[in-house]
């Protein structure tokens, strides 16, 4: 089987609770076009952040009346649908442009639209599955679902992980089972906000850490507008059936339709909140769990106040980079602190915004870019390397770096609807743009990098033209004395998903849930990333179903070694290989 390609990797979007793709027409750059607003789903030190303040306004989920579970009328739905499926799915090639490959098979599973109507309008989820081999005489232990968050992401490409030696003993017991949630992708028709050829105009504008009146009025505006257009383009009949709960219902079936009694499922990001909404509801059906990068599933937090907590953790995994740059000053020569690394961006930052890089990298790109250096610390040297190189009179890396790719257009612009439409679905939002204002206002003042893009991405949700949102499950409760042990697993300073996040998570899940930490990292998502204590713990649990203990802790990665303009690396790669893609 040949290994994922770089766009298949990636899947057109980046991770977690805030995608970092353009997503809607704001602020005008010269010549014009959207932002590239970013950042879901943080910790960013050895100990938990302080959480943003409650806001006055109430805007969690909660409310008058609190949390509440699915209609009865739609959990009947489901599990009629559920046995229905348990006749199986027809898997065969896989078409040409998943990009799978021979040795990947795919099917597609038929599911209502409304599980209140299981035999009204139906929709199709696109699933890829590669067999367990066996290897060793291992016994087969079922088939293991992955989701790799977002919501929007695409997991289609997970059976490719089969190609990896550090899969081979997982492989060899379960089955690699990915999928493409409804609305994503082919399991459509797909959702859409927008014309993809409208997408990801460049250059943009990113916004300012203090943007203007007039900023924020048109960046308002543009955001109702991107609502109406979810609902023209998706239909509004339809729109509001994109929910996390419809995302479990799917699951529930494509459990039964796989022939498996009970689920073995991990999620990334995002997909840990599926899944733990899922172990609530089905708790009899739950096998294994891994949860990688945990977002917080108290009901106030989903979604706005998950959103607000991200500013402070990106702004210390900013830091984090720009310490690292500074640490190789010899190599990057853009300053020996944190602070001189930022007076460096700043430059690159103000002439982009006088005349764009290739015509196309404005501050919008750019920003984007960066965001990703909040993310993922293997891409640090790059990125320190692209801004040497500006700052030297070479604008062709960062251009490279930046620019955005028309042909992944439609990939993106499908990624961001689905993104938008669940998280605006699942939970009230404020609709007062005082709310808005005020809090973010007062985070921006010591979170600057990411509050204001992060909260122009979300802004649509406060115009959502679906007059009746979900109310969030309360994850835990009394299922969670019924669950078999799950393990959650998180880096201590990731900016996308807060580590208080996965220890609220674990205390929901009950007495049976680990916690495997990786001490001062803020990679979001560990499982398959450069640390071989994470992923022996992971591999221990998958195949034992045990762990070592209920807390466990592991040392950091190791931090990349800076390469220099010449593309030659300083020292030798601590850990070359990546076992999962890019979470979403």
């Amino acid at each position: 089987m040949r290994r994922p390609s770089r766009r298949a990797l990636r899947a057109a979007l980046v991770l977690g609770l805030a995608v970092s793709l353009p997503a809607l027409p704001t602020a005008q750059a010269r010549p014009g076009g959207p932002t590239a607003p970013a950042g879901p789903t943080a910790p960013v030190g050895p100990t938990a952040p302080t959480p943003p303040a409650t806001p006055a306004t109430p805007v969690g989920p909660t409310g008058p009346t609190g949390p509440t579970t699915p209609t009865p009328t739609e959990d009947a739905g489901a599990e009629l649908v559920a046995r229905r499926s348990g006749q199986g799915l027809e898997f065969g090639p896989c078409p040409v442009v998943e990009g799978l490959g021979p040795d990947v098979r795919c099917a597609t599973l038929r599911v209502p639209l409304d599980y209140a109507r299981p035999d009204g309008p139906q929709i199709g989820i696109t699933v890829s599955r590669v067999r367990a081999t066996g290897a060793g005489g291992a016994a087969r232990q079922g088939a293991l679902v992955y989701n790799p968050g977002g919501p929007g992401g695409n997991g289609m490409f997970f059976p490719l992980v089969a190609d990896r030696p550090e899969w081979r003993r997982v492989h060899a017991a379960y089955d690699l089972v990915g999928y493409a949630p409804r609305g994503v992708g082919r399991s459509g028709p797909p959702l859409s906000c927008q014309d993809p050829a409208r997408y990801a105009p460049a250059p943009t504008k990113a916004p300012s850490a203090a943007p203007d009146p007039a900023d924020k009025a048109e960046r308002l505006a543009a955001a109702g507008a991107y609502a109406l257009g979810c609902a023209r383009r998706t239909g509004p009949d339809r729109l509001g059936h994109y929910t996390t709960l419809n995302n479990v219902r799917d699951l529930h079936v494509l459990r039964a339709a796989l022939g498996e009694p009970k689920l073995n499922f991990m999620g990334a990001s995002y997909g840990t909140y599926l899944g733990a909404v899922y172990a609530t509801l089905h708790p009899a059906h739950v096998r294994r769990m891994v949860f990688d990068s945990a977002v917080d599933p108290a009901p106030d937090r989903v979604w706005y106040r998950n959103n607000l907590a991200q500013a402070p953790g990106f702004e210390r995994r900013w830091r984090d980079f720009r310490a690292w740059v500074a640490r190789h000053h010899a190599t990057y020569g853009l300053g020996t602190t944190p602070e001189a690394v930022l007076s460096s961006y700043e430059r690159v930052r103000g002439a982009l915004d006088r005349e764009p890089a290739g015509g196309v990298v404005g501050t919008g790109q750019l920003h984007a870019a960066y965001l990703r250096a909040a993310y993922y610390d293997e891409v640090w040297p790059e990125r320190a390397a692209a801004l040497a190189a500006f700052l030297r009179g070479d604008p062709g890396p960062l251009t490279a770096l930046a620019a955005p790719d028309p042909a992944a257009a439609a990939e993106g612009e499908n990624a961001t609807a689905a993104y938008t439409a669940t998280l605006c679905n699942d939970a009230p939002w404020p609709a007062d743009w005082e709310t808005w204002d005020r809090d973010n206002t007062e985070l921006a003042r010591t979170a600057p990098f990411e509050t204001w893009a992060n909260a122009f991405l979300n802004l649509p949700c406060a115009r959502w033209p679906v007059p009746e949102r979900q109310r969030p499950v309360d994850v835990g409760g009394p299922a969670a004395a019924l669950l078999p042990r799950t393990l959650v697993v998180a880096a201590e300073r990731d900016g996308a998903t807060p580590y208080p996040g996965a220890l609220e998570l674990q205390r929901r899940l009950g007495s049976e849930a680990a916690l495997v930490t990786e001490e001062g990292a803020g990679t979001h998502g560990v499982v398959g990333g450069r640390n071989d204590c994470v992923d022996r713990h992971v591999e221990r649990y998958l195949l034992t179903g045990d762990t070592s203990a209920w807390r466990v802790t592991c040392a950091p990665h190791p931090e990349p070694a800076p390469v220099s303009l010449d593309g030659r690396a300083a020292k030798a790669e601590g850990h070359p290989r990546a076992l999962l893609p890019p979470v979403v």
